[in-house]
């Protein structure tokens, strides 16, 4: 089977943060902030976008 070496490496590297972390989520996420804030890169922000129109039920679905 094919692999991809970025990706795996990528993958070890998220694995190694996580575990840094005892997969909590909320502690992974702020050290991310952290890590975002203590960067000199520009953060773009962005609002998310409204749906456009409401989405009609499926004929025959029971909502």
């Amino acid at each position: 089977m094919w692999t991809d070496e970025v990706l795996e490496e990528i993958y070890a590297i998220r694995e190694e943060h996580a575990k840094a972390f005892n997969y909590d989520l909320q502690a992974i996420c702020d050290d991310l902030r952290r890590k975002e804030a203590a960067s000199d890169r520009t953060i773009v922000s962005q609002p998310l976008k409204k749906p456009k129109q409401q989405r009609k039920p499926f004929p025959g679905s029971m909502s």
